[in-house]
């Protein structure tokens, strides 16, 4: 904490600096939406190049003096929060003030901007972030205050913690681990008994685009089992997008990439060359729309693509027919299909890239 203060306080004492000298304050950020600022590395994924392209938040430019009084204010309550040994949520400083901050998403970025500014994890600047993503399965852990979670013992769903570091005490007899895309398929598979009827395994959902704190559970439980983790997503660009979220990570997060990346990531499924060899029926399937074409034109021309040939063939299969499928195209074969055929054939047979 001292670290934090320390850092918070260097900031401030800059802008007395600068008013001492009569000149307009400024905040110096790393440009984190910029793929030039972004380096591929096989073994972490997307992250951010150490001499990076800044821009300035000035206090004396009409476009950016809210930005730069925001992200004080901002500044200013972190500091409070860590010296009281408080948290809060974005969401509770965003509440904290609806009319000063505008919008949420006004609040995400300028607290992204500032652990980026500061060079220290989220975490640790005492903003927790609200969890979405479930976890069920053959799991075991303590967390931080103590509480005892047991995801083995029912198929009930538990909620991925809001604070990933500090759990402990993991245990799991757990063969691999399955991400699954969205909420709807998680739930289908639960109540299939599926993780415990192939062979024991951790199901986890970040229920669409991962949070925060998904991301960071699925790095940790790769961390503590070295176990194969496999995704289960989409046909769709959409579905890739967010599997390489968990692998590769994603631009606006590049600078935490070491924490939240998990490079050993798998594709399982919804594979689009699945579709031609399960004979799905064309009716069952979705034309493209123009954002799903701009999304896979975008996604091929990203660096790791290069070093996925067979990820690379899969999706130039999707480019090619224009056609999109949701998981639940299987149930077309039979209501139970994902859960007694494709996933135990695709996981005794290898059938993933």
């Amino acid at each position: 904490s001292s670290e934090v203060l320390e850092a918070i306080e260097n900031v401030i004492q800059g802008v007395f600096q600068s008013l001492a000298q009569k000149k307009a304050p400024v905040l110096t950020v790393a440009n984190r939406a910029d793929w030039r600022n972004i380096e591929f590395k096989d073994s972490v994924g997307l992250q951010m190049i150490p001499g990076c392209t800044r821009k300035q938040i000035r206090s004396d430019c009409p476009q950016s003096a809210r930005r730069f009084a925001l992200m004080l204010k901002i500044l200013s309550m972190i500091y409070k929060m860590v010296q009281s040994n408080t948290y809060a949520t974005k969401r509770d400083i965003y509440y904290s003030d609806t009319l000063l901050f505008g919008s949420q998403s006004v609040v995400d970025q300028i607290i992204n901007d500032i652990s980026c500014m500061l060079n220290i994890p989220r975490r640790s600047l005492h903003v927790l972030s609200t969890t979405k993503g479930f976890v069920a399965g053959n799991l075991c852990y303590t967390e931080e205050d103590g509480t005892k979670v047991n995801c083995t013992c029912s198929a009930t769903v538990f909620t991925v913690p809001s604070n990933v570091q500090g759990i402990k005490n993991l245990t799991s007899h757990a063969k691999f681990i399955l991400i699954v895309e969205k909420d709807a398929t998680f739930q289908r598979l639960l109540d299939d008994d599926f993780f415990s009827k192939v062979s024991p395994c951790i199901m986890i959902t970040g229920r669409g685009v991962p949070d925060l704190n998904t991301r960071l559970l699925v790095r940790k439980l790769w961390d503590s089992f070295q176990i194969p983790i496999f995704t289960l997503m989409d046909a769709d660009p959409h579905g890739v997008e967010i599997m390489c979220v968990y692998k590769y990570g994603s631009v606006s997060m590049s600078f935490e990439a070491h924490h939240l990346t998990v490079p050993s990531v798998k594709w399982l499924g919804l594979l689009p060359s699945d579709l031609k060899r399960l004979n799905i029926c064309k009716d069952a399937l979705i034309p493209f729309t123009k954002q799903d074409e701009n999304k896979l034109a975008s996604i091929l021309k990203r660096p790791y693509i290069v070093c996925q040939p067979l990820w690379k063939k899969e999706l130039e299969i999707m480019a090619a027919s224009k056609l999109k499928a949701e998981i639940q195209v299987l149930t077309s074969l039979s209501s139970d299909f994902l859960s007694r055929v494709y996933l135990p054939n695709k996981l005794q047979f290898g059938g993933w890239l």
